[in-house]
């Protein structure tokens, strides 16, 4: 984590480091609907990137297991099919590509 040491972009880290876990909005300088924002929870930062888990995986059918926790497609036992869980996703933005930040006052 780069809270300790900086670099050229030293404020905007020093800055993002107090957001780590929160749910923030991060506009790049990007055209199309990268241009548009980011919004999740920032959950990792060092000097070049930022990361935001912007989609959280979903929880098991079954949390102790047994015919319904399976993760795949699969055929339900009144043969409905089941979708797939997401795994969620993971961006990362490069410190310098980043135009604005975005968070709640309080």
């Amino acid at each position: 984590m780069a809270c300790g040491g900086f670099n050229s972009n030293q404020s905007l880290v020093h800055s993002l480091c107090r957001f780590v876990g929160e749910t923030v909005t991060v506009f790049t300088k990007s055209g199309g609907v990268s241009g548009c924002g980011f919004t999740g929870v920032l959950f990792g930062i060092n000097n070049d990137f930022i990361q935001l888990v912007t989609d959280f995986g979903s929880s098991p059918a079954h949390p102790i297991g047994g015919p319904n926790s399976s993760c795949c497609r699969d055929i339900d036992f009144d043969n409905r099919r089941r979708e797939p869980f997401s795994l969620g996703s993971v961006c990362d933005i490069p410190i310098d590509k980043i135009a604005a930040f975005c968070h709640n006052a309080v």
